[in-house]
């Protein structure tokens, strides 16, 4: 028996949160990573968009400065450990260089929340929502949206804009996720609402 559930859409002022758009999850050189090419182009399209209508961003990156950092985690996935300060695989893809204002947050965990500055750096800028894209769909994805729910953010993933290893554990989390913490769209929906979004802006500057 499926779920009854009600989509929320945008509010007034959404944040675009790019997971983990880095090397190393998009290079497959990388023992993390695969060809994202795709995900990229996806996000790429989304960045103009809330560039274009001045709307918050963030970009996340994993970074383990000491050996003391997500110790459990790390053991369990061991190629968590090329992620250090001065590796390549730490970097945000050049496709989807940062411009200026744009924020990166630093993580140990899955959760884009966990542990880190995000909940405060979205409150200081007003956010009332979330556009969460990146990889991967089955982990860090999946944690940001659902602790995005949790801190009381609508949640809006636009499917062609995450990716994941295993195609498999993609449209299973994807269709979770889909059916209790986010609305997952297309990307032309997603640029729709952005561009509504946009719109609205401009009429309350216009008064």
């Amino acid at each position: 028996m499926n779920l009854q559930r009600n989509s929320l859409g945008l509010g007034q002022r959404p944040a675009l949160i790019l997971v983990d758009m880095i090397n190393g999850f998009t290079d497959p050189a990388c023992p993390l990573g695969s060809d994202a090419a795709a995900v990229v182009a996806a996000n790429q399209r989304l960045l103009a968009a809330f560039r274009a209508a001045a709307l918050p961003v963030f970009f996340t990156t994993v970074v383990y400065r000491n050996a003391q950092q997500a110790q459990v985690f790390r053991r369990r996935v061991a190629a968590l450990n090329v992620l250090v300060p001065d590796s390549k695989w730490v970097q945000v893809d050049a496709r989807l260089a940062m411009a200026p204002g744009e924020q990166l947050i630093e993580k140990q965990w899955a959760s884009a929340f966990f542990k880190t500055s995000l909940e405060r750096r979205l409150h200081a800028q007003r956010v009332d929502s979330l556009v969460v894209t990146g990889l991967t769909t089955s982990g860090c994805v999946r944690a940001t949206a659902v602790d995005g729910l949790q801190s009381e953010y609508r949640v809006l993933i636009p499917r062609e804009a995450v990716g994941d290893r295993n195609p498999e554990a993609h449209a299973a989390n994807l269709f979770d996720l889909h059916a209790k913490y986010a609305d997952v769209v297309t990307l032309d929906a997603a640029l729709q609402a952005v561009a509504k979004c946009s719109a609205a802006q401009g009429r309350q500057q216009a008064f």
